[in-house]
């Protein structure tokens, strides 16, 4: 009788703890916000926003002048992904805003946000002692977030 009793509770375990994996195994996952960074066609950084700080850089030394930064930011609670309202900020290492630029909200599949280059490449050079950082804002994100740090040109 014992050794019913103790198969019986085996098997009950075992058929929870199976059952429990298949349900977890075909959750969402929720607040996995990402980004895409392209220099004109090419992608140079995508990334979740969970993912380590230390490797968001963004480096322009291959940019040209004439370059388009197109950057991608996709809400993971929003259907069709862009937010409204966006922004993308470049700060300093204090947090202060050097330059903002305002996007309308995306229609369609387009959710791109282009900065010239060149726009870039003056700030860098006018702020060559400070440390800069591309932030991303909306009204579903008022925070912000931090894209990646400006690598400067050498």
């Amino acid at each position: 009788m014992r050794q019913i009793k103790f198969h019986q509770t085996f098997i009950k375990l075992f058929t929870l703890i199976t059952l429990c994996a298949f349900a977890f195994s075909f959750t969402m996952k929720f607040g996995l916000d990402s980004f895409a960074i392209y220099l004109n066609d090419k992608l140079v950084l995508k990334q979740s926003v969970n993912q380590p700080l230390n490797l968001r850089v963004l480096q322009l030394s291959e940019a040209k002048e004439d370059d388009q930064l197109h950057i991608n930011y996709t809400h993971c609670t929003i259907k069709g992904g862009a937010g409204t309202a966006r922004s993308i900020i470049i700060k300093d290492e204090t947090g202060n805003a050097v330059k903002k630029w305002t996007f309308a909200d995306a229609t369609g599949s387009d959710l791109n946000m282009t900065i010239p280059v060149k726009e870039l490449l003056d700030l860098e050079k006018t702020n060559a002692s400070k440390e800069l950082s591309l932030h991303y804002t909306a009204r579903e994100l008022p925070i912000g977030e931090m894209l990646s740090m400006l690598r400067h040109r050498r």
